[in-house]
């Protein structure tokens, strides 16, 4: 993309809101915790890298067990057992399968991408995107808000911040914002270390409240009794847990994220980025080992929560409400170990939110730039920063600030990315002709299909807010498109030694160009063409030309490179054939270069197109094709705004 220069006159905060718009957008360039490196590096360790995944993953456990007993009650022990088995046997398959598919941090929707085309693959997208920012904002908003209730359930703060979840919550989304502002770089080092104290509390906390069953037997005979007397037997607890699972649905965030951080990890000495053999295997035993750790949390957790835990203090207003394991530490461990737990488990959570905000701001210009579907100050980072920072507000408020409340649309979020992983997995182990992998990542598919469809019906709060980001995203995406469609969108072009040649003769002279449609390119098509031209502008007859020709390859394509062959037909008639995803830019790309390598000014001649200049318009702005003549000359003053140094254009 073109570098943006500011004015002299431009002012300082606009300088600085700016800044790195040109950057912004450009493959490889990312920003945030899970992004690509700038440059060449020996990478981390896998286990360190883990643990950006991890602020995301493992963070969970902040409000999970909580929203496991509320959703499932005496059951939260079995229904966890079921989402592990789906995690371990679903989500880590297919996960396992993104990474090996796109070893470059891009995931499951760069899959899709691929594997879709035209105008269909981009809409399919900007869907995937709409619920993708879903998952993203709700985990910042989330994770505020359960950051919020540790710190005024804190038995030493409560009776000064009761009644402040929200102006806490809005506090603590306001930081993270400022915090980007500022400027947010990469921390390892942070996520490792928060992670690993997390981990290790929770440990300590799993171990003394598992002595406490141990060495209080009756809370396991109370629970197994209480079970049977509300399911009768283990069929009808399992078929409860399937029923629940959905609401559960929460403990699987962070395996999208675990993709994202591939570009992180070290990887062999002999890996190159054509064939990462080293960082495939390593970020699978990310994914494997996160998996793993944070199955047995949610085994254990759920497990000592629900056996001790008065079941009225999960819910809303009860001691244990989003934040069960704090709970647990403050009543077994005493009020230092507790306060220490709460300060780590904000902690976590607010880089969680981080995490997320870095995650939008790398999912954002990684696509809808390159589709010519974002305004230009939508590559700079402090400008969308602001505008994720607002939206957060405004789901936080509509949310009342309430980690319950928000737990449907983060899980809504969630499947529908794992769903569309499933989905895109499925569809490469067909295309790799293998067929046992097929069924398998099939019947994934289905299972994830229909908890996203249960938890859409049971909660429709995160499709509602999910719709509300697709149809704000299209919205934007489309009025963008519409106005940089006279863009100069080609990105490079190429000339082989036949074209070159054609435009070298005809620099000595007075380069002209025709502008014709193929059709049978016969003797007589040309022919007949060139009479046209001269006729219509009174040319002398021993004028030459040379014929461009344009195919349309993908109209939904923004930017691309243009290739440019000449050839020599019916010994007389010398042809240009060109392939662009619009027939105005690639000859007015093709008019640029020809003056920039010769320092002449070309000429270029048209007949108008047929039919009303509305419809042709939207045959331009949709299919790269109608009102070539006018378009290719707004297009050529755009790109060059001294008029006597722009190419001529001429229509008959």
């Amino acid at each position: 993309m073109a570098t943006i220069e500011h004015p002299p006159h431009t002012g300082r905060l606009r300088a600085w809101m700016l800044q790195g718009l040109s950057d912004m957008g450009k493959h490889g360039s990312h920003t945030g915790p899970h992004a690509e490196p700038e440059a060449p590096h020996k990478g981390q360790r896998w286990y360190r890298v883990m643990c950006l995944t991890g602020v995301d993953y493992f963070s969970t456990l902040g409000y999970q067990p909580g929203i496991a007993a509320l959703a499932a009650g005496l059951l939260s022990p079995v229904a966890t057992l079921v989402l592990v088995a789906v995690t371990l046997a679903g989500a880590l398959p297919v996960y396992r399968r993104v990474a090996q598919e796109s070893p470059h941090g891009e995931g499951s929707i760069a899959m899709l991408e691929r594997l879709l085309s035209f105008w269909k693959g981009k809409l399919f997208v900007l869907t995937l995107l709409g619920f993708a920012a879903t998952d993203f904002l709700i985990t910042i908003t989330l994770s505020a808000a359960d950051a919020t209730t540790h710190l005024i359930e804190n038995p030493h703060l409560t009776s000064t911040l009761h009644g402040g979840q929200m102006l806490i919550t809005l506090i603590l989304v306001a930081l993270l914002g400022a915090v980007f502002l500022k400027g947010f770089l990469e921390a390892i080092g942070v996520a490792f270390a928060l992670v690993v104290v997390y981990l290790a509390l929770n440990a300590v906390v799993v171990v003394v409240g598992l002595g406490h069953v141990l060495t209080a037997g009756h809370v396991v005979t109370d629970w197994t009794s209480a079970l049977t007397a509300a399911h009768g037997n283990v069929f009808a607890m399992i078929g409860v847990s399937l029923l629940v699972f959905p609401k559960l649905a929460l403990g699987l965030s962070g395996f999208e994220t675990g993709v994202a951080v591939m570009p992180h990890v070290r990887g062999d000495p002999d890996d190159t980025e054509e064939k990462p053999t080293g960082r495939i295997r390593d970020t699978k035993k990310l994914l494997t080992t996160a998996a793993l750790i944070m199955s047995a949390f949610l085994i254990t957790t759920s497990f000592i929560t629900t056996v001790l835990i008065p079941a009225n203090e999960f819910k809303p207003g009860g001691k244990a409400n989003g934040r069960a394991l704090a709970y647990l530490a403050h009543d077994y461990l005493g009020g230092a170990f507790g306060t220490v737990y709460d300060i780590s488990t904000i902690a976590i959570l607010w880089f969680a939110g981080a995490s997320a905000m870095a995650g939008l701001l790398n999912l954002m210009p990684r696509y809808l730039p390159r589709y010519g579907m974002a305004p230009h100050w939508a590559r700079a980072v402090r400008p969308m920063v602001i505008v994720f920072t607002l939206i957060a507000f405004l789901v936080t408020w509509l949310f009342d600030a309430n980690v319950d409340k928000q737990g449907g649309a983060y899980a809504t979020g969630v499947l529908v990315l794992i769903s569309s992983a499933a989905i895109a997995v499925t569809i490469a182990a067909r295309k790799a002709g293998q067929r046992k992998w097929t069924i398998g990542f099939a019947v994934i598919s289905a299972v994830f299909l229909y908890t996203t469809v249960v938890n859409v019906i049971e909660r429709p709060d995160g499709v509602k807010i999910g719709a509300c980001f697709i149809v704000g995203i299209m919205l934007v995406s489309f009025l963008s498109r519409l106005a940089r469609a006279f863009e100069l969108r080609v990105t490079h072009v190429e000339l082989d030694a036949m074209a070159e040649r054609f435009i070298r003769d005809m620099s000595h002279r007075r380069i002209r160009f025709i502008a014709n449609k193929p059709g049978r390119r016969d003797k007589a098509e040309y022919r007949d063409k060139a009479e046209q031209i001269r006729a219509d502008n009174d040319l002398p007859e021993q004028e030459d030309f040379v014929f461009v020709e344009v195919t349309v390859t993908d109209p939904s394509e923004f930017e691309a490179g243009l290739t440019v062959r000449g050839e020599v037909l019916h010994n007389r008639y010398r042809v240009l054939t060109l392939e662009h995803s619009s027939i105005s830019n690639a000859l007015a790309a093709l008019l640029l270069h020809a003056r920039d390598m010769t320092g002449c000014t070309p000429h270029i001649y048209f007949e108008w197109t047929e039919g009303t200049p509305f419809a042709n318009f939207l045959r331009f702005f949709l299919f790269g094709q109608g009102e070539v003549a006018p378009v290719t000359r707004e297009v050529l003053r755009e790109a060059e705004p001294n008029r006597p140094q722009r190419p001529r254009v001429h229509t008959g």
